[in-house]
């Protein structure tokens, strides 16, 4: 799942008049960019949540033929769900299927999918979370197993504890996750939700770990003054 509904605020002024998905890194529209990251991987199914100049998204797979791939559009016309509540409309295409990936639209990477996988197998996570050692603004909180524990907003303290726990580290949330299709049957918040709400209101009774991979290019395009270094990272 790609998630490509938000209005992409600090991308003003393209997003007065574009969504934040069709901003464009050396002539390339971010959304190709991701799906032909994905396809890389053999990734050829596709959910993608839009709301924010939603035609413009359907018009612009449409005129590219989806890529080659069976992608389904779900489109949250009303008002965005945010992730989480994005994540629960889109249930329908994807809890009858094995673990599935989502990818914010505005983050590209080299991070390499199949190890992140192995990872996920391996632990038999409810959630895989794709973390690095960066500094940030927000950060979620692990055990020394590696374990979600807490959220925390490093500039103002708030803190957000799901399992005390006497050492934990804090690292910077990547935009990608891998996650169970059994989730669906946990979710108990409705209409515009977090994805960070409902993993913190999970954290204490299921297994959701981080997958740090610090030292792979990792860019929130979601900035203006991120295109820049994107443009010389990805030609």
């Amino acid at each position: 799942m790609i998630f490509a509904a938000g209005l992409g605020t600090r991308l003003k002024p393209w997003t007065d008049h574009h969504p934040k998905a069709l901003a464009q890194v050396n002539g390339k529209p971010l959304l190709q960019r991701n799906i032909e990251y994905l396809k890389s991987y053999g990734i050829t199914r596709f959910v993608i949540n839009m709301h924010h100049f939603a035609s413009q998204i359907s018009d612009f797979l449409e005129a590219n033929d989806y890529f080659n791939c069976d992608i389904i559009l779900s489109h949250e016309k009303e008002e965005p769900l945010e992730t989480g509540g994005g994540l629960k409309k889109a249930a329908p295409f994807l809890e009858e299927h094995d673990p599935f990936l989502v990818i914010n639209s505005d983050i590209l990477t080299d991070l390499n999918l199949y190890s992140m996988l192995a990872f996920h197998v391996q632990h038999r996570t409810l959630v895989t979370l794709a973390v690095t050692g960066r500094s940030a603004s927000r950060a979620f909180l692990f055990t020394k197993e590696s374990r979600l524990c807490g959220w925390r907003n490093i500039i103002s303290g708030q803190e957000r504890i799901s399992i005390p726990a006497v050492e934990h580290t804090h690292k910077a949330f990547s935009g990608i996750q891998i996650i169970d299709p059994a989730i669906f049957g946990l979710i108990k918040q409705e209409g515009k939700f977090s994805l960070v709400d409902l993993y913190l209101s999970l954290a204490a009774d299921h297994a959701i770990l981080g997958y740090d991979h610090t030292g792979d290019i990792l860019i929130d395009v979601g900035k203006p003054e991120a295109v820049e270094q994107a443009e010389r990272l990805f030609p």
